[in-house]
């Protein structure tokens, strides 16, 4: 699946909303369509001599927050329409578990670098191997981020409580039973009957199921849930982190104002065509114009496009006398010539 490196809000600095609309005619597709013809330009121009493919990952890989998924600090996040980095670590919600989804895996003749390391937005299967904080594991019940179940190796905020089917004898306060496929737990001895069943009992309190939309667990013992037809209490904080702005959130774009630019030029004289090839306006054929000069003048060193540049094999970038005459260091500020 093609990730984009771009945002629907990028597009309107240069065009308004109703026209890119038009554009689109509802269809999303056609956002990716245009991005990746204009993604594949200015792959071909910068490829050589910069790291291109690292940069464009920067836009790709910032992901919309979602509350099962952890967020450590220095992440970048999409939050109610604008790009955020985390300053604070935002931790995800805690679902309860059935059974070891992650095994410690040993295996002297596996090469680690041919080991992917674990990612939340990653799907594994069962006896995948992966690579957590430089320690294998091996998967032994499928879950992942398709899955709506993200299962990080070692986390697990809940403890599993043992139960009975109920019998009419005397119980403690706090007991848990299990009385017609539901279950239930004794919140009071006051006028205990125990000949009287649950369901009838003011005595017994019913235990709701877990659900992950609910978002107030509290760090009691006694804070029963229902899942998967168990019963389970939280050991530490199984809540999500609230995203908050200025606490664990600052407003921050990383990706490269050039390249950003210059794909949404080339994006949206790409929809353009793709709607009406032979009547595309003289603004935004200027504006393709522009942009691919812009590419061509980056890929020959004649401008300086703010993209780091690929090292040779003493690590050290490819010299050019282009670039060694007109440029001395990278920060922007120092370069008035910045287009």
């Amino acid at each position: 699946m093609y990730r984009r490196f771009l945002r629907d809000e990028d597009y309107l600095g240069i065009i308004t909303k109703d026209s890119l609309a038009q554009l689109t005619r509802g269809n999303n597709e056609r956002f990716i369509q245009a991005e990746e013809a204009a993604e594949m330009s200015i792959v071909e121009y910068l490829s050589e001599n910069y790291e291109i493919e690292i940069e464009l990952n920067k836009g790709k890989y910032i992901a919309p927050y979602t509350r099962s998924v952890t967020y450590p600090i220095g992440a970048h996040i999409e939050f109610e329409d604008q790009i955020f980095k985390v300053i604070r670590s935002i931790s995800g919600y805690k679902a309860p578990t059935i059974g070891e989804y992650w095994e410690e895996h040993a295996d002297i003749h596996l090469d680690l670098s041919t080991v992917k390391k674990y990612s939340q937005f990653g799907t594994y299967y069962k006896d995948n191997v992966i690579l957590y904080n430089d320690v294998l594991y091996k998967c032994l019940i499928e879950n992942g981020y398709d899955f709506g179940d993200i299962r990080i190796p070692l986390v697990n905020g809940w403890l599993e409580v043992i139960f009975s089917t109920w019998l009419p004898i005397d119980y403690m306060v706090w007991d848990v039973v299990k009385y017609e496929d539901a279950f239930y737990t004794l919140l009071t001895l006051d006028n205990f009957d125990n000949n009287i069943n649950p369901f009838d009992s003011d005595n017994w309190g019913a235990i709701a199921d877990y659900t992950p939309e609910y978002n107030n667990y509290q760090l009691n013992s006694h804070e029963y849930v229902v899942y998967n037809n168990n019963v389970f209490y939280p050991e530490t904080d199984v809540n999500s982190d609230l995203p908050l702005i200025g606490t664990n959130l600052i407003l921050h774009d990383p990706r490269n104002f050039n390249l950003k630019k210059h794909m949404v030029r080339l994006a949206v004289y790409e929809l353009t065509k793709l709607i009406a090839p032979n009547n595309v306006s003289v603004v935004r054929m200027r504006d393709y114009e522009d942009s691919m000069k812009w590419l061509s003048d980056a890929s020959r060193l004649k401008i300086n496009p703010q993209i780091p540049r690929k090292l040779d094999e003493e690590k050290k970038p490819v010299t050019d006398w282009q670039l060694a005459t007109f440029q001395s260091d990278y920060d922007p500020y120092k370069n008035p010539w910045l287009t």
